[in-house]
């Protein structure tokens, strides 16, 4: 890439901490002088967050992607106008603010699509008032699937110490039981190799978590870990991909922390989301694998309970920002 990436941030639920977080988050990136941050969004909800925690900070509003050029003291702004703050209730489940989330990730997925944007930053929306609009998805990773038209995408929590990537994700355990199938469990090793290339690892290691307690312990708890997972392993290796499993999870993670796997392959939402929270809770980074096009998220929800109170803590966008700017470019953490 010879040019900077232009990252767009898409501003969230403007009723929940999204606002603050972006804007916090921004003078760093800015300072770095690396990329072209572009937020999508209104201009004046920017410029009241700004108003409210950046001294004599500034949103510029822009109609063209194009037309992004970070400065100090400027947050550059693809103005929407569709979220006049004096009509957002801080706080509160709205579908006025629901409706303006939605069509920031519309806007940015078209232009990443389009090419005219490098890269998509999330910041955090609300379903529930996203549903009030009438936008019937399960959070950013259904809509992003839906405006991409892809059916086969996957979670993947990064940190620096630490990555995961999900078999299943928001299902019941049951439901996520019965999709530990050959082959989605080969789709995300693939996918999980394919990510790690993006990022620059040129050789990724793969750890795969088992399903059972002790990765079923030689079909005593269980024998999905042989008949499904083992399997996936195999046809992953065949396919020249370093994948090594069923692993026992417990150790698995151990030794992923310890540096010997790049990325862990989980079979269910807690078996990645509780080692990746423990141990990085404010730089977790929620990715979107399997997408035509980059995306990023931070990995915490609106919190509608401390918006506006000033206490919202940037790092998780930082992180997110950081993110999307190492897989625009091949660039390792």
């Amino acid at each position: 890439m010879t040019t900077k990436p232009i990252i767009g941030i898409t501003i969230g639920d403007a009723a929940g901490v999204g606002p603050e977080v972006t804007v916090k988050a921004l003078p760093d990136e800015i300072a770095l002088r690396r990329s072209r941050p572009l937020v999508f969004g209104d201009a004046r909800t920017v410029q009241a967050a700004a108003d409210t925690w950046l001294d004599g900070w500034k949103a510029r509003a822009l109609a063209d992607t194009q037309d992004a050029s970070p400065e100090h003291g400027v947050i550059d702004v693809l103005d929407l106008q569709n979220c006049d703050p004096t009509k957002v209730r801080v706080g509160e489940v709205d579908a006025y603010t629901g409706e303006a989330a939605y069509q920031a990730v519309v806007s940015a997925t078209e232009m990443a699509k389009a090419g005219r944007i490098d890269v998509i930053v999330t910041a955090p929306l609300n379903k529930e008032a996203m549903h009030l609009a009438g936008h019937r998805f399960d959070g950013h990773t259904g809509l992003l699937g839906h405006l991409c038209g892809t059916k086969n995408y996957f979670m993947l929590l990064g940190s620096p110490k630490l990555r995961a990537i999900h078999v299943s994700t928001h299902v019941s355990v049951a439901d996520a039981v019965g999709r530990v199938k050959r082959d989605r469990v080969l789709a995300t090793i693939k996918a999980a190799n394919e990510h790690l290339k993006q990022l620059g690892i040129s050789e990724p290691r793969i750890g795969v978590c088992g399903l059972n307690p002790h990765a079923g312990e030689n079909r005593l708890f269980g024998a999905e870990d042989e008949d499904e997972i083992r399997p996936a392993c195999e046809d992953a290796v065949a396919e020249g991909i370093n994948a090594v499993g069923p692993l026992p999870a417990d150790s698995g993670f151990r030794q992923a922390y310890e540096g010997r796997w790049d990325v862990m392959v989980v079979m269910y939402h807690d078996q990645g989301h509780v080692p990746m929270k423990l141990i990085a809770f404010d730089e977790g980074v929620n990715v979107t694998v399997g997408l035509p096009i980059i995306r990023t998220s931070v990995d915490h929800g609106t919190a509608f309970d401390i918006a506006g109170q000033g206490i919202a803590n940037p790092t998780n966008m930082k992180s997110a920002i950081d993110y999307a700017y190492r897989l625009a470019t091949g660039t390792v953490g």
